[in-house]
């Protein structure tokens, strides 16, 4: 299997959302931009949010298997894919990338 590199690209905050309907919560998302994580043999990387996982395990193990191409061409570069969380209060944007 191939390693697939996990880059947080963005953050974003939705308050008025937030004010809105979300309960206070104590730890939100700890995310980092430009925080690397590295996912082998298909396993979801170790201190990855586990939400965060369920949203983009798909496509890091299709990669990680050889996969790619993703919706006929989305993607300048075949094998890689921009997935975001599916947090609809704090959504954060991954990169995925297969490393060579």
């Amino acid at each position: 299997m191939k390693t697939v590199k996990i880059t947080v690209m963005r953050r974003t905050e939705y308050t008025d959302l937030m004010a809105q309907y979300e309960n206070p919560i104590e730890h939100p998302c700890d995310m980092v931009i430009g925080q690397v994580f590295y996912c082998r043999d298909g396993q979801k990387p170790v201190g990855f949010c586990d939400s965060a996982w369920d949203s983009i395990a798909p496509f890091a193990v299709a990669l990680a298997q050889g996969g790619g191409n993703f919706y006929d061409g989305w993607m300048k570069d075949p094998f890689s894919a921009m997935i975001s969380c599916n947090d609809g209060f704090r959504p954060v944007s991954f990169y995925l990338e297969v490393c060579e």
